[in-house]
């Protein structure tokens, strides 16, 4: 029986997991995976399943925002998922940090979705080895990985970028940002911390590598071209630590 949102079937679903929030994102993979079978796409949740480097690896999306996140790993685990690696873009505090991949210790917990799993107290933290493998991936690529903190928001025209409404009610996200700032944040993005909670209490080694794509309010962001190459890349990072970790797992390094 397929699971009620994302109509995947444990037999399709490997137990490593790639999410990325754009569903038009999964799509890069079929273009890199050796073989691949789509599964499903439904709603927000585009759901192939493919081999890379002889790992059979699935890769699905969860739209935007925490609680459909949290439908995605939910759904996921229901299908036997046991590693997790959230694939996404983060909007960088300091524009320096634009077209640089973040990967995140942690996350802290501004959204409201993964309250309902623990209480505020509860850490929003990576696997470290998926971690180290992630920065690996990233430095075998030609690329510098930036270890921090992220920081996930729920109100993405309220805390990230200033809208016509906002503006209206004279509310200004710089003053979100300059408290994230204050305390060292690299990034704000609107799924981290509700998937590394989720995944933890579930058993699931649970990581987050993130593109910088564009700085605080929109102020710098890269250009259509260099983000597409660079989306590409993050597809391939995500896969070569994923077919990393599996070698490990299998004591073959």
């Amino acid at each position: 029986m397929s699971t009620l949102y994302m109509k995947g079937e444990p037999e399709a679903i490997s137990k490593y997991v790639i999410f990325s929030g754009d569903p038009w994102r999964v799509t890069i993979f079929e273009s890199i995976f050796d073989s691949y079978r789509k599964v499903a796409f439904a709603r927000e949740f585009n759901t192939i399943t493919g081999i890379y480097k002889g790992v059979r690896v699935t890769a699905t999306s969860t739209g935007i925002g925490a609680p459909s996140a949290a439908i995605a790993m939910e759904e996921m685990f229901e299908c036997g998922m046991e590693v997790a690696i959230r694939m996404g873009t983060v909007m960088a505090l300091d524009s320096r940090m634009v077209g640089k991949f973040l990967i995140p210790l942690g996350s802290v917990r501004r959204e409201s979705t993964s309250d309902h799993y623990a209480e505020k107290g509860y850490p929003a933290i990576a696997d470290f080895d998926l971690v180290q493998i992630l920065n690996e991936a990233v430095r075998a690529q030609g690329y510098k990985p930036v270890n921090g903190i992220h920081s996930t928001l729920d109100g993405y025209y309220m805390d990230m970028k200033q809208s016509r409404y906002s503006k209206s009610r004279g509310i200004s996200p710089e003053k979100t940002m300059q408290e994230l700032a204050e305390i060292n944040i690299l990034g704000v993005d609107m799924e981290s911390s509700a998937m590394l909670v989720i995944g933890r209490l579930m058993g699931v080694r649970t990581a987050v590598i993130t593109l910088a794509t564009v700085s605080k309010n929109l102020e710098t962001a890269l250009l259509e071209k260099e983000r597409t190459e660079m989306e590409r890349a993050l597809c391939i990072i995500t896969l070569e630590a994923i077919a990393a970790f599996d070698r490990r797992v299998r004591g073959e390094q």
